[in-house]
């Protein structure tokens, strides 16, 4: 858990830079707040060499998958982790009908990535002056739909 809070923080350090703010939760989330996510999502990792480079979280609500807080080390960005650690998540909950990720409306490498991987804005929600939140939806054609 610690390895992958600070890989956490690593990672935000660029998005508290687009934005201007250092105290955005993935930087100031603490120990215990993560162990309880542990409880409360899955968790997968990418690891080279036997360190944590790459980490996603995921829960499903229904017939949502929620896929959060996607976090590649720096020096292993643009390499195809991140769409590898998204790709890997949509195959474990392949029974949901749709999958939702948000990402701040500043930062156009993770929006550019989701619209690569499929996925489509549905909602934008204003957080603060400074940030939005841009909600993306990507529906599992895999997943059949009852008709009645």
């Amino acid at each position: 858990m610690v390895e992958i809070l600070l890989l956490q923080k690593q990672a935000y350090i660029s998005e508290a830079e687009i934005y201007g703010d250092f105290n955005m939760l993935p930087l100031v989330e603490t120990l215990d707040e993560i162990e309880y996510e542990f409880s409360a999502y899955f968790f997968l990792k990418a690891i080279i060499n036997g360190v944590i480079i790459g980490s996603v979280r995921a829960y499903k609500e229904g017939d949502t998958c929620h896929i959060g807080r996607l976090v590649v080390h720096p020096k292993f960005q643009r390499q195809g982790i991140g769409t590898r650690l998204i790709c890997e998540i949509e195959s474990i909950f392949n029974d949901c009908k749709r999958y939702e990720i948000f990402t701040g409306h500043k930062s156009i490498r993770n929006i550019n990535l989701y619209k690569k991987l499929g996925y489509k804005e549905f909602q934008v929600k204003e957080i603060t002056p400074n940030l939005q939140y841009v909600y993306m939806e990507k529906l599992n054609d895999n997943v059949k739909t009852d008709i009645v």
